[in-house]
């Protein structure tokens, strides 16, 4: 096989053409593997004599972009990425596509692969098969991204109603509703479309993320098929979790029939007619023959064994009505408890709707309560969106649990459908009554309920079990995830660390700093010499000598953490060092930052700092940090920033750390450093 130096020259006397390629790089978690991928493809390229451009997809934006003639002139285009990229810009050229991890640490490989790959069709169903990532991390992806679209559907809609029915709505034997062709009607139907859009949504985007675009019109159809029963003869559709099951199914349909070989002439139709038609006919047809009637049978069936429940205690009937109500929010469990309650009524038992309509509010009360109790440990993001479950908990609309269920599933869920038993059983004993098919305290301030006091009660009840259980659950998780983390401060600091320790036995004020087992202190001050020198500076100041260790005595990545944030702390720049920590590790949960090359790049985006702050740290046995290929983590960085300049700030100490490390000889001369002043000469090339 001629090797690209081969084929390559100076473009001049040998009258060889010199290859050029492209490279896209990308990554679903930040921009570090991004950025290595890229250097080392550049790098490579460099020593093999090839012309290539790379580029780079990542939270910060597109990067280096490739144009039209960028495309057209390349022999070859190198897709290193963890995530979907547009391929529909490369039709007739040679296409490799495979994983970030690839392009960090196969780059030659990759360059040579490239000139044997298939060509790019005019669709980017071609390069299906040709991807590097495992089905697992897919099915994630795929979930994640759902989810990220269908969230702002979920708070629109249910904003809009609840300020509708507010504003504009008054109780009826039907329900909570809104005058017709009134303005606060028009305002109350958007919001309603906001809610019948949220289910093809999800579905819809599930299924682009495993088959792209062909798989959209699919995946959103079948999500509308899946929510709307009256098409497989159920009362009530399969909610949010039918429309998982539809965009899965749609997605890997699509990757299915794009493995069929067809002729040339048709090629080019089947993905904007031939795949969107077969997928979508065969999945729609699929779940209303074979997925609704089961569905249609769940319903039916619990609706029957309710029916046989009502002269049982009221205390067990309403536990289980506000299990119901709470498990799938709007999905056929939940509607199967609602319709029962809400049947009932016209027989004048308003008892039964009187145990849904105190467990109705619960799961978006609850939750955004939480996030009001313990606010660190949540973002930003999840803090804001409590404030808007809050709201629509008031006004019954159950759904605003949805986003924290979708990100925590084995934590909320569980937590939702305890604190609606305990709502439903108090209702239930209590004798509340609901005259409307409604629920949550809006009701209850109309009139339209017998027993105010206790239906609130139940309410708050189950509520503080939904949003004390939810908080727990959380901690303990974090808890055995930070498990063999030991505290830095209560550690000997070795040599060289920049820093002194006093032990001081006895009781220490607060303020003084953390305090070690058996009653003794730990505080740590800086060393004399770094007092007296003037601190020097790289990073845009963000690391100084101060936050440089050249020997970590952690020998785990939780406690290496730890450790990192407890020697930040000494900037006087971390507001709380336990907060800066459970950030770090939740981001560590969300996929490692151990890089490769015995490199580890651990971010924090917190409020727990007041100013950007980077440590550097080195570890001579290394660290376990689930690097991809397999090395442990010798150079760790850790990378503090407050929320509110956690954007582009963030990203760019990462690009630039990313880049300037995959120089093996920088990497050689900051682990070859003898102390601080010389690690900090060296980390002065970072640029």
């Amino acid at each position: 096989m001629t090797s690209p130096a081969g084929r390559s020259g100076d473009g001049g006397a040998s009258g060889h053409k010199r290859l050029k390629l492209l490279a896209v790089t990308a990554c679903p978690t930040g921009i570090a593997h991004t950025y290595m991928a890229a250097e080392k493809l550049q790098q490579a390229a460099a020593e093999l004599g090839v012309d290539i451009k790379v580029e780079t997809q990542g939270s910060i934006g597109a990067e280096n972009v490739l144009s039209d003639n960028d495309v057209r002139e390349a022999d070859g285009i190198i897709i290193a990425a963890d995530k979907e990229v547009d391929r529909e810009r490369f039709a007739g050229k040679r296409v490799l596509s495979t994983g970030v991890a690839d392009g960090v640490h196969k780059p030659k490989e990759l360059i040579e692969r490239v000139q044997h790959a298939p060509v790019q069709e005019g669709t980017a169903a071609a390069a299906a098969g040709a991807g590097g990532g495992k089905e697992r991390s897919l099915a994630y992806k795929a979930l994640m991204n759902g989810v990220s679209y269908m969230i702002p559907f979920v708070v629109v809609g249910g904003l809009l109603i609840a300020i509708a029915l507010a504003l504009g709505g008054h109780a009826t034997a039907e329900g909570y509703v809104v005058t017709p062709g009134t303005f606060w009607d028009h305002v109350f139907q958007i919001g309603v479309l906001g809610f019948t859009l949220m289910i093809p949504i999800l579905s819809g985007y599930i299924a682009y993320a495993i088959g792209d675009r062909p798989a959209l019109v699919p995946g959103m159809i079948g999500g509308f098929i899946a929510n709307t029963g009256a098409l497989y003869d159920s009362k009530s559709g399969a909610g949010f979790i039918g429309a998982i099951v539809t965009g899965f199914l749609a997605g890997y349909l699509v990757l299915w029939i794009k493995k069929v070989k067809v002729p040339k002439v048709v090629q080019p139709i089947m993905p904007i007619i031939v795949i969107p038609i077969v997928a979508t006919t065969a999945l729609g047809l699929f779940f209303i023959y074979v997925v609704g009637k089961p569905i249609s049978w769940v319903f039916e069936s619990l609706t029957s064994w309710l029916s046989g429940m009502t002269g049982t205690s009221a205390i067990l009937l309403g536990a289980l009505l506000g299990l119901m109500i709470a498990f799938d929010m709007g999905g056929p469990v939940n509607k199967t408890a609602f319709l029962f309650g809400t049947g009932l009524i016209a027989s004048g038992n308003y008892a039964v709707m009187g145990m849904c309509a105190a467990a109705i509010p619960v799961m978006p009360l609850g939750q955004g309560l939480a996030t009001v109790l313990r606010r660190k440990l949540y973002s930003e993001q999840e803090r804001d969106t409590g404030m808007a479950a809050l709201f629509m908990g008031v006004f019954g609309i159950s759904e605003g649990a949805i986003p924290f269920a979708a990100a925590r599933p084995a934590i909320v869920i569980p937590s939702n459908m305890l604190g609606g038993a305990v709502a439903g059983a108090i209702a239930g004993v209590a004798g509340v009554g609901d005259h409307v098919p409604h629920g949550g305290p809006i009701v209850a301030a109309l009139g339209a309920i017998s027993g105010v006091v206790w239906f609130l009660v139940a309410i708050a009840a189950g509520t503080v079990v939904t949003a004390l259980t939810t908080n727990a659950l959380i901690e303990i998780k974090e808890r055995r995830a930070a498990g063999t983390a030991a505290p830095a401060s209560a550690l000997p600091v070795p040599a060289g660390a920049g820093a002194v320790v006093d032990v001081a036995p006895g009781p220490v004020p607060a303020a003084a700093g953390p305090v070690g087992t058996g009653g003794t202190a730990v505080l740590t001050k800086p060393a004399p010499a770094a007092v007296a020198a003037e601190p020097q500076e790289v990073l845009s100041g963000y690391l100084t000598e101060r936050t440089i260790r050249t020997e970590l005595v952690s020998d785990s990545k939780e406690a290496a953490i730890r450790e990192m944030a407890e020697m930040l702390a000494t900037t006087g720049n971390v507001r709380d060092v336990e907060e800066l920590v459970r950030v770090a590790l939740a981001r560590e949960a969300q996929g490692t930052t151990g890089l490769g090359e015995s490199i580890a790049i651990p971010h924090a985006k917190t409020d727990a700092v007041t100013r950007p702050t980077v440590g550097f740290a080195r570890s001579d046995e290394g660290i376990e940090w689930g690097a991809l290929d397999g090395t442990k983590a010798r150079l760790v960085f850790m990378i503090s920033v407050p929320e509110a300049a956690a954007g582009d700030e963030h990203l760019r100490i990462l690009a630039l750390l990313s880049r300037k490390l995959m120089d093996s000889a920088f990497r050689d001369r900051l682990q070859g450093a003898p102390d601080g002043p010389a690690v900090l000469e060296v980390l002065r090339e970072i640029r």
